[in-house]
């Protein structure tokens, strides 16, 4: 088995923020992680971000700022780690992930040790 990241990007602009929004988009994770689940595929970790108004970026080792690291309309928002046999089911996988907003992008991640 192959790990994965499943990286949720969207445009902050069209996130609702109201509690009812929230409940909402987390049940959908709720319901994807049941799918992941069914389809045999682990979930190793993951979670959602807050937003990248909050970001600190770091350029050139030394020089830190408010704010993410590039002005862009989408952002990142969330991550899952899933342990799948191949890309092609870690793309399977990654279709079935909410983001309403934008999309995923599925990436091998890199060992370490």
């Amino acid at each position: 088995m192959a790990e994965y990241a499943i990286l949720i990007y969207g445009d902050e602009g069209q996130f609702e923020q109201t509690p009812e929004a929230w409940a909402a988009m987390m049940d959908a994770h709720g319901a994807f992680a049941k799918a992941v689940a069914e389809a045999g595929v682990t979930i190793t970790g993951g979670n959602a971000l807050q937003s990248a108004g909050v970001a600190t970026s770091i350029r050139g080792g030394s020089v830190v700022t408010d704010g993410p690291f590039v002005e862009t309309k989408e952002t990142l928002g969330g991550f899952y780690l899933v342990e799948c046999r191949d890309l092609d089911q870690a793309i399977a996988i990654a279709k079935l992930c909410p983001a309403p907003a934008g999309g995923v992008e599925v990436r091998p991640v890199q060992p370490t040790g």
